[in-house]
Order: structure tokens, then C-alpha cells, then sequence
């Protein structure tokens, strides 16, 4: 279970960027074609593209050192991924409740689980 959830970790990551590119393709090509550097800064909905599609590599860089702790067996790397993806699942479903950090709150949870023997 804590192999499974690791790689659903760097899962959602890849998931994250694939669905930034479709959502935000028209403001991600306004910034390529404006210059790319220093063209994120407004309007506001280039600024939003940029931080949702840089999410996705922490989420997988997470995913990765879980995917890590699990091969050699370094449950304290994997309590801290798993804390700091529940945290950060915690708060962003608190802000926004109707968006898809349910899906890593879920992740999460059962990463959490799986390391303290739980599931």
C-alpha cells in the first residue's frame, strides 16, 4: 500500500501539469509569446498558470522521495512526506473546498496510514 500510494504521489504531479497545460493554454501561450521571462507578473490569470503548473514537480518530487524512502526502507523520510502532503492537502481543501486537493488529501491520508501501519 505505501508503494501504491508513493507513485499516486508522483502521479498526481504528472497529472497536475498535464491538466495546467490544457487548462491554462492560452495564458501559458500569451507569456511564451510575450517573451516568457519576467511575463508572469499579470494579468492575474498568467500568475495562476504558473504557480498551479509548478506544483506539479513538488508533488512529484515528493512522490519520488517517498517512492525512495519505500525502497530502502526509511520510514522516518516517508513521516515526513507523508506529514507535509497531509498538511498541505489539509490546507489547500480548508481554501478551496470544491477543487481537486481532495484527491491529495486522499493521498495522503492513506500514505500516512500505510506508514504507521494503519491500513
Amino acid at each position: 500500500m505505501t508503494h501504491a500510494m508513493a507513485w499516486a504521489l508522483f502521479v498526481l504531479g504528472i497529472g497536475h501539469i498535464a491538466y495546467g497545460l490544457v487548462a491554462f493554454k492560452a495564458p501559458l501561450a500569451a507569456a511564451v509569446a510575450a517573451g516568457f521571462v519576467g511575463k508572469f507578473n499579470a494579468p492575474e490569470l498568467r500568475r495562476t498558470a504558473f504557480w498551479f503548473l509548478i506544483f506539479g514537480p513538488l508533488l512529484m518530487l515528493a512522490g519520488h522521495a517517498a517512492l525512495h524512502a519505500v525502497a530502502i526502507g526509511d520510514l522516518s523520510l516517508l513521516r515526513i512526506v507523508g506529514a507535509y502532503a497531509l498538511v498541505t492537502s489539509l490546507i489547500g481543501v480548508a481554501a478551496f473546498p470544491k477543487s481537486p486537493f481532495i484527491a491529495a488529501l486522499l493521498v495522503s491520508a492513506l500514505l500516512n496510514a500505510s506508514v504507521y501501519g494503519l491500513v
